[in-house]
């Protein structure tokens, strides 16, 4: 049977504008006709002097409170200017369609690490994309027609106000606590919506969601995993296809109030795809749709670059790959266009490799490609360097490129006067001896900093991959607490210059159920990480790879002081 260009899960309906229109502005006094006399009053006479008179006395008096009101103790100039940093008090992300088929089951896992901050209270929670997760507020200023009265009736009460830090009656899956992780099933069916999630209070510094899918049958059989991702603008996907047996779907979910608009912009090799059916599609606010690429590419393409862009409002996207009975898997989010992009996670089973690699149009690249063994960086024989013309796409097999070793790859300019941002996505294949295979997208990177946690972990089927990108580096690993019960265990681990470590996961002592793996910088660095999840099914090597990236517990707040001269500037 043909498969639809377009699978859209229908929400509540259109909101009543787009995010960027605004409320009218109030009214206010036109500006005096071309030749007319600017103080010009209404008839009968003039009212230019009492009115100086009176905007003089006001500003005396508020120039006079100031100076006789000064701050009690005023900051230090150094002081003022300094930030301070902040615990976040809301965490949200977003969660694709699974894109299961009929037979796939797909599992969520939410978790938050015990913070140190003075964060209190607040809630977890998954809600399926079908209406907004919390109630948009009403507009500053607006008149609530609970709580005006008409003149024939007497004012009604007030309507209670939503508890934005409470979890919806009809979540999917809550989470109660820092430091123990919380899982369930997502939606079922193949048209099963996408999965909007909230952290707030003390749950939302570090909070994060990830969501697995096991498919057994033939036609994309495979292990999908992806680390939910916040709501934005702009995605960047290299390693999509449309030739062979290839079918990928981009997963678009709206879990704001106001609808989207959005541009799909495919690039190949003879650069970019025109297609008048990629731009303009809405996406209704709650609800989510599935775009099969093949509608927009016209024709088969082996190597495809996908940029998303929202020209009106947010939305979360993700890039699910399925190469029939090869494998099946999500391609991650790059990073963004960057001159070096770091890829981490190669296993060292790797049993085929290729590397997709987009330039802009203003420039080509030249890049050198590079591994990242357990010493250090070296140059893989025979894939010393990729050209990419600009606005194209350029792709080649690196074939068993590992060589028995856990890696990590790297792409730099050849030339350092001449860095050209790019962005890149790395297939790699993993074999058994029966000739049954599955596949795992890798991307461009962005360094852990401080801390960062993927979630869904289960007993003897992790594997982290840490690099260092720079220094020497020490790095904590810790374990949390199971799903069902355990005791939390920590690891520190030593990252050479330039090397990759692999390492089975820390397991928490009495294990029971999932777990969730955070990993800090101690010291040196920048390290890039990654968790390789394997389950085998059917004497298939499942497998799904996830970068772990920083989770932005904290936010920089800007120190404030008074400042009375600033009634005369």
């Amino acid at each position: 049977m043909k498969k639809p260009a377009f699978r859209k899960k229908s929400g509540p309906g259109e909101a009543p504008e787009p995010v960027g229109s605004s409320r009218p502005a109030e009214p206010t006094e036109a500006a005096p006709a071309a030749g007319a006399s600017r103080f010009a009053g209404k008839a009968g006479g003039t009212r230019t002097t009492p009115s100086l008179l009176a905007a003089a006395v006001v500003l005396a008096a508020v120039f006079g409170i100031a100076q006789v009101r000064p701050p009690a103790a005023p900051a230090r100039a150094d002081a003022a200017a300094a930030p301070t940093t902040a615990q976040v008090e809301r965490t949200a992300a977003v969660c694709p369609q699974p894109l299961q088929g009929l037979t796939g089951s797909t599992t969520l896992t939410a978790y938050t690490p015990p913070g140190t901050g003075p964060a209190t209270g607040g809630a977890g929670w998954l809600a399926d994309a079908a209406a907004p997760a919390v109630p948009a507020a009403q507009p500053s200023g607006a008149p609530s027609a609970a709580a005006t009265p008409t003149p024939t009736a007497p004012a009604t009460p007030a309507a209670p106000v939503p508890d934005k830090n409470a979890a919806p009656a009809d979540a999917r899956l809550t989470l109660t606590k820092p430091g123990t992780p919380a899982s369930g099933p997502a939606a079922n069916g193949d048209t099963a919506s996408g999965t909007g999630a909230v952290g707030t209070g003390a749950l939302a510094p570090g909070f994060t969601v990830t969501q697995t899918t096991v498919v057994t049958e033939q036609r994309g059989l495979g292990l999908s995993g992806l680390t939910c991702t916040p709501a934005g603008t702009g995605f960047w996907f290299a390693g999509a296809s449309t030739a062979g047996d290839r079918v990928d779907y981009l997963s678009l979910v709206n879990t704001e109030s106001s609808a989207a608009v959005v541009d799909i912009k495919l690039y190949g090799d003879k650069g970019l795809i025109e297609n008048d059916a990629a731009n303009g599609l809405t996406v209704a606010p709650g609800s989510s749709q599935a775009v099969l690429l093949s509608t927009l590419s016209k024709g088969a393409v082996t190597d495809l670059a996908v940029h998303v862009v929202a020209r009106s409002g947010r939305i979360g996207a993700a890039l699910h790959a399925a190469d029939g009975n090869k494998g099946a898997d999500w391609i991650p989010a790059s990073a963004a266009p960057a001159a070096t992009q770091v890829l981490p996670g190669l296993p060292a089973d790797t049993s085929a490799a290729r590397l997709v690699v987009w330039a802009p149009p203003e420039d080509d690249a030249d890049l050198k490609i590079q591994l990242s063994g357990k010493n250090g960086w070296f140059t893989p024989a025979g894939n010393e360097s990729i050209h990419v013309k600009a606005g194209m796409v350029a792709a080649v097999d690196l074939g068993k490129v590992t060589r028995d070793e856990v890696a990590g790859l790297r792409l730099s300019p050849s030339d350092d006067k001449h860095p050209t941002p790019i962005v890149a996505g790395l297939r790699v294949d993993r074999a058994a001896g029966n000739g049954k295979s599955d596949a795992a997208w890798l991307a461009g990177s962005n360094p852990v900093g401080a801390r960062a946690t993927v979630a869904d972990n289960r007993a003897g089927a992790s594997t982290l991959f840490l690099t260092s990108a720079g220094d020497a580096a020490t790095v904590r690993v810790t374990a949390s607490a199971g799903s069902g019960g355990g005791t939390p265990a920590t690891k520190e681990v030593q990252v050479p210059a330039g090397g990759t470590v692999a390492l089975p996961a820390p397991e928490p002592a009495g294990l029971n159920g999932v777990f969730a793996l955070t990993v800090e910088t101690v010291s040196g660095g920048p390290v890039v990480a990654a968790r390789m999840l394997s389950i085998p099914s059917k004497d298939v090597p499942m497998f799904t790879v996830q970068a772990l990236r920083d989770d932005h517990s904290t936010v920089k707040v800007p120190q404030a002081a008074q400042d009375p001269g600033v009634v005369l500037r």
